[in-house]
């Protein structure tokens, strides 16, 4: 395994100085994110390190080979199934153009979010689903390009109730995905802390879905228990749900790792910080990575 990080963590530096960062940490690789340029619509999002409309794949190798830093994967997770035509429309175009790029550049892994409507259910939003998604894997596919679905339900507070924006929440659903669109081009880009809150086994799941394991995002959760119990698992998620620094939360990274390395996995690891204690400046954002990478370190050779 290679260990690197999200690079949205770091939005205010150009891609060259994300790339320096992770090899002065000591990191391996960086998940590289590629939205379009213009203002973000929610946290860590609208991050865009990489251009892919403007791309100079020859600049690119020379800097990630300077700096002794490879791309994990390219990063893009807006809402495909949006129930805004226009969202939904300018997030499927985009995406496209992030499989056109990673080709470009030689890789093979593109992560992002299948994406949902949220006042439907799960069988409501299928038949688009089926119809938004079939074309894009066959495109990657037909580009020698993985698509890793996070498996986060991005459903925190009022603006995702009920149903969050993401349909790729479990192992029930992600079944029914690989059996409808049964392409070895779609997968999962794995986050732990997202089976925590969702009071999941965040564990046994990955052996039985070891082949599509694309990428892993190293977060934490921490369950506010006395919160929850006040409020219950149909409250907003977020009132008793902190996303943390590996080690600082719930989930115990010796099972996992030990489970990850029983499924065969071999692929990169990227630390994704969402931990509002290590927002406030820059200096702190890299002293979470450093964290994180010490924290993360016995468990991942790369």
């Amino acid at each position: 395994m290679k260990l690197g990080f999200v690079s949205a963590i770091l939005p205010d530096l150009p891609f060259g100085e994300v790339l320096q960062t992770a090899s002065e940490l000591g990191y391996s690789c960086v998940e590289v994110m590629c939205w379009p340029p213009g203002k973000a619509e929610r946290r860590y999002a609208g991050v865009s390190h990489l251009d892919v409309t403007t791309l100079d794949p020859e600049t690119i190798e020379e800097l990630t080979r300077s700096h002794g830093v490879s791309i994990s994967g390219l990063g893009y997770y807006p809402n495909p199934l949006s129930a805004d035509p226009n969202e939904a429309e300018v997030a499927v175009a985009h995406l496209y153009k992030v499989i056109d790029a990673a080709a470009a550049l030689g890789l093979n892994v593109v992560n992002s979010f299948v994406g949902r409507d949220p006042a439907k259910t799960v069988d409501e939003n299928w038949p688009k689903f089926l119809e938004t998604w079939r074309p894009i894997v066959a495109h990657a596919e037909s580009n020698g390009v993985r698509i890793g679905i996070e498996n986060c339900p991005m459903l925190f507070g009022k603006d995702e109730w009920p149903g969050g924006k993401n349909l790729a929440t479990s192992p029930a659903i992600w079944r029914r995905m690989f059996a409808d669109i049964p392409s070895p081009s779609f997968g999962l880009n794995f986050d732990p802390s997202h089976f925590v809150w969702q009071q999941m086994d965040y564990v046994a799941v990955l052996g039985e879905f070891k082949d599509r394991l694309f990428h892993i995002h190293a977060k934490d959760a921490r369950i506010d228990r006395q919160t929850l119990d006040a409020n219950g698992v149909l409250s907003y998620p977020k009132l008793w749900h902190t996303p943390k620094l590996p080690g600082l939360g719930d989930v115990n990274w010796g099972r996992f790792f030990g489970a990850l390395t029983d499924a065969g996995y071999e692929g990169a690891v990227a630390v994704e910080v969402e931990d509002r204690a290590f927002e406030g400046s820059l200096a702190k954002r890299r002293d979470s990575l450093v964290i994180s990478r010490r924290y993360l370190s016995p468990f991942v050779i790369g």
